[in-house]
């Protein structure tokens, strides 16, 4: 599975790189190597950029970043709402609440 493929609120150990050379070094050298667990913050609307925290460090990353890592899916906790965090907002009596 690849790391472009997860949710908002999944979380995941990286297996493998395979991604660019350059890239692949920029990761490693942030930490972000194979056995790390990672849990997926926000996605964007169209899956690009994603955001990820891991050992107190938050990285955002590309798609065609994200779709270089391959994970191993730890556990699934879909968070209800839109994939960028915001409130959702209930309308009651046409106001906003």
């Amino acid at each position: 599975m690849k790391l472009s493929e997860l949710k908002v609120g999944d979380r995941a150990e990286v297996v493998s790189m395979q991604t660019d050379p350059l890239v692949r070094r920029r990761l490693m050298d942030l930490g972000l190597i194979r056995g790390t667990e990672l849990k997926v913050l926000r996605v964007a609307p169209l899956g690009d950029p994603i955001e990820i925290v891991y050992k107190g460090l938050y990285l955002t990353l590309r798609k065609s970043e994200a779709e270089g890592v391959g994970v191993r899916l730890i556990d699934t906790a879909g968070v209800p709402g839109n994939a960028m965090g915001q409130k959702r907002h209930r309308m009651r009596f046409g106001r906003a609440s």
